[in-house]
């Protein structure tokens, strides 16, 4: 990460997850800014009309009305967002996902923890590589 506080921008339906994940942020530093959508359109809508970009985007790919790989697909063909790191944090760990996911464009692929201390670690060392 190049700035001083991430800025984040979590894609996932559950809202559980979404909870956990926050949390786990908070636990890493209490200034990381984290915006949430609940799925892959309200994701888009967040970045047509947000003024700044995220540094990183986490996004899940089991989702209704959009899903991870749509939304993927579509954030790589727009100028505008083109750029923006997208780390796949989802359930699914099949060959055959991953596969997909990395070649539509996403930078990472990262199946979700079971313990919140691996949520915490694996976050703090995307975010902060330098200091491990």
């Amino acid at each position: 990460m190049t700035t001083a506080v991430p800025n984040l921008l979590l894609i996932d339906d559950d809202a559980d997850d979404q909870e956990i994940f926050l949390s786990a942020l908070a636990f890493i530093d209490n200034s990381i800014r984290c915006s949430l959508a609940s799925n892959g359109q309200e994701g888009i809508t967040h970045l047509s009309t947000s003024e700044s970009l995220p540094d990183l985007i986490f996004l899940d790919l089991n989702m209704p009305v959009m899903n991870g790989m749509q939304f993927l697909q579509e954030l790589k063909t727009s100028q505008r967002t083109k750029h923006i790191p997208v780390i796949i944090y989802s359930t699914a760990s099949d060959q055959q996902t991953i596969r997909q996911a990395l070649e539509l464009g996403a930078f990472q692929f990262y199946t979700k923890p079971e313990k919140f201390s691996e949520l915490v670690s694996m976050l703090h060392s995307l975010l902060y590589p330098a200091t491990r």
